[in-house]
């Protein structure tokens, strides 16, 4: 399995919209980023992923799984933009900051502390048992 975080601005599509699509998930549209795409071909059913809120919020609030592989994105015509669809597996009973992230040694290489504007990037799996370690998530 492998990891990763999904980026999407709260006053866009947030948590509780991507909790109230249900078993049936919803298309993580509107990538316009080609790193951000591949990432995306890279996907296996079942992998995993943060949902991360950004802009004020910065923050892990989630875990969704991929539900659909990669396939057009129904927002355009173009054919190079591309993206799968993801549930919501559970919120997160802690949520965890990006700051958080920075000032934890452990992270100092994680895509998130580096490069934070990609929207769709991977999470190792050291990188993914430490913010469910800090949001107290159980996996």
């Amino acid at each position: 399995m492998n990891y990763w975080l999904f980026k999407s601005e709260p006053n866009t599509w947030d948590w509780d919209q991507q909790v109230a699509k249900g078993e049936a998930g919803e298309e993580w549209d509107g990538i316009r980023n080609y790193q951000a795409r591949n990432n995306m071909r890279q996907m296996k059913l079942g992998d995993l992923g943060f949902f991360y809120h950004s802009i004020d919020e910065k923050r892990v609030v989630g875990v969704v799984e991929v539900c659909k592989l990669i396939h057009p994105d129904s927002t355009t015509e173009d054919e190079r933009w591309e993206c799968v669809d993801v549930k919501a597996v559970a919120p997160f009973p802690r949520p965890v900051t990006l700051q958080m992230c920075k000032d934890d040694p452990r992270l100092n290489s994680m895509v998130l502390v580096i490069n934070t504007r990609l929207s769709v990037q991977p999470v190792t799996p050291e990188e993914w048992a430490i913010i469910c370690e800090m949001g107290d998530y159980k996996t």
